[in-house]
């Protein structure tokens, strides 16, 4: 039997000088690593490389798309039907389709003044529009305020409801199904979708109902999104970056190739026959707008996205509302594919090209490949195989391809093109909580459901700033502190000075700034408001 030390209860063996110690830990190491690690990274490593080149494939082709509809001038919306809408000396205001117009709302103080008045403002016959305020509020000081502003409106003519429930069920989706059900909506032709900041142009319906009114087979028609506070932060200029690439790229290549792409859940018309045919809104997951545009997709109905038109909104500028948000956009699609793909399979109403675009390309490659890679290979793999020199990493997988996929991205927004390297760091980053977001989605975990509504400012994020510098000193340590990115940023420290030390791949420049973006945005520096209590 082996001795055990009267100091403590180590064998003999693993006792004495700190040189012993460490020699023992690198003859475990090596025991270890040969019939278990290198096998193990090297499985990932292959894993990683074949999602590499999944999504290298898909951002080349999307990039092809939009750059021949660039070129041509062949915009999507040039293949519809669209001709103004114009007074009958008969029938009078009734040519024109009534609409319904919903603004969903949820404790929005800072901005349903904003969101209201941009609603209440848009051109169209007013006989043949309604407003519906869908408050979810549970603050009594907000909803008061919000009521007393529908009422404001009112007094002038507009033909505004307030709308609320007694309960949340549902969220978002409930609220809108709740409001479908009045009988002054079913009424209407046409719903167009706000939400709570989003501040649409008086001509947004004289721009969108024309191609639904003459294009029978269209069941969506969606605007770009526009940030009025891209500005503010260098963390609101990385979101401008990646949701630019979203809506030029993305959205645009869907709706020219397939008519088909991912309803925005806002900054939309629907047209009502195709909605109540896809069966409505549904809350099985946190992303209902997705859903509807998958169901309606499965009916034959066709979506159109003009880019040319554009609504403001705001952006998160505090980390802790923009990861709440990435969740709930990471984890939502995830799980609706859990749900849906065997729907979609099998579905005979649309053509297998369509079906095969879908699930591959739309949900697959976008939403699950590209947050698990980005994290997976670039935060944990190539990081490890410094410390495993018999995994080897090609160079067109860790130089090549991560080059020309940043560089695709990064077209989108050409005045942040300098800003590129910190949009790798962020977006490495923030594929952390995206990648345990997507698991928790198509394994249906604990959040999946997981509802928190992003935080808004509005015109008072400009009195905001003037006491920023106050409440930076007041914060609750479990808010500023992340541990999981620190974590991360402790582990590529580690990786980085081993590879420096000991390495051949010379990655250590690489594995220390990531590290630094790790620790800057797990100890809450990031953004422009800093976690306070």
């Amino acid at each position: 039997m082996e001795s055990i030390s009267t100091t403590g209860f180590l064998p003999e063996s693993f006792t004495g000088s700190g040189d012993d110690i460490v020699g023992q830990i690198t003859v475990m190491w090596g025991q270890l690593k040969a019939p278990f690690v290198v096998p193990f990274l090297r499985i990932m490593m292959y894993i990683c490389l074949a999602m590499s080149i999944m999504l290298f494939t898909e951002k080349v082709y999307m990039a092809m798309v939009t750059a021949f509809i660039k070129v041509t001038g062949r915009k999507t919306e040039k293949r519809y039907k669209w001709e103004p809408l114009k007074d009958d000396v008969e029938l009078g205001h009734s040519v024109y389709p009534l609409v319904l117009v919903q603004v969903p709302m949820f404790n929005e103080k800072e901005v349903y003044q904003l969101s209201i008045g941009a609603a209440c403002g848009l051109s169209w016959p007013s006989d043949r529009i309604v407003i519906q305020v869908l408050d979810d509020s549970t603050d009594p000081l907000v909803k008061g305020l919000v009521e007393m502003e529908c009422q404001k409106w009112a007094a002038k003519g507009i033909n505004i409801h307030y709308q609320v429930r007694d309960n949340r069920n549902g969220y978002k989706a409930g609220a809108l199904k709740e409001g479908l059900k009045h009988r002054y909506a079913n009424e209407c032709e046409y719903v167009a979708i706000f939400d709570a900041d989003f501040q649409p142009e008086p001509d947004f319906l004289w721009q969108t109902i024309p191609f639904l009114h003459h294009n029978s087979e269209l069941g969506l028609v969606q605007a770009r999104w526009k940030f009025v506070n891209s500005d503010e932060c260098l963390m609101t200029r990385m979101q401008e970056m990646s949701l630019d690439y979203h809506f030029k790229v993305e959205q645009e290549s869907g709706s020219s190739t397939y008519a088909f792409f991912g309803f925005n859940g806002t900054a939309g018309v629907w047209r009502m026959a195709a909605l109540n045919e896809a069966g409505g809104w549904k809350d099985r997951t946190t992303v209902e707008d997705m859903d509807l545009a998958v169901r309606a997709s499965l009916k034959g109905w066709q979506f159109l996205y003009v880019g040319s038109l554009k609504v403001k909104n705001e952006l998160p500028s505090n980390f802790k509302a923009l990861r709440y948000q990435q969740h709930r956009w990471s984890c939502g699609p995830a799980n609706l594919f859990r749900k849906m793909v065997l729907e979609i399979i099998r579905n005979k109403k649309v053509p297998l090209r369509k079906r095969i675009y879908v699930i591959y390309s739309f949900f697959f490659v976008r939403k699950i490949v590209a947050h698990i890679v980005t994290f997976v290979f670039y935060c944990v793999v190539i990081p490890a195989s410094v410390m495993v020199p018999e995994v080897e990493i090609p160079r067109w997988a860790t130089i090549y391809i991560p080059t020309i996929i940043t560089l695709l991205n990064a077209v989108g927004t050409p005045r942040s093109f300098h800003l590129v390297v910190f949009w790798i760091l962020f977006e490495n980053v923030m594929s952390l909580h995206r990648t345990k977001a997507t698991f928790i989605g198509l394994f249906e975990a604990g959040r999946v459901n997981e509802w928190v509504v992003t935080e808004k400012h509005g015109d008072a994020s400009k009195a905001k700033a003037t006491t920023k510098q106050l409440k930076k000193s007041r914060f609750k340590i479990s808010e500023r502190l992340l541990m999981l990115e620190i974590s991360v940023g402790c582990f590529l420290v580690v990786c980085a000075c081993y590879d420096l030390a000991f390495g051949k791949y010379r990655y250590f420049i690489y594995l220390y700034i990531q590290a630094i973006a790790f620790f800057i945005m797990g100890f809450g520096y990031v953004g422009a408001q800093v976690p306070n209590s």
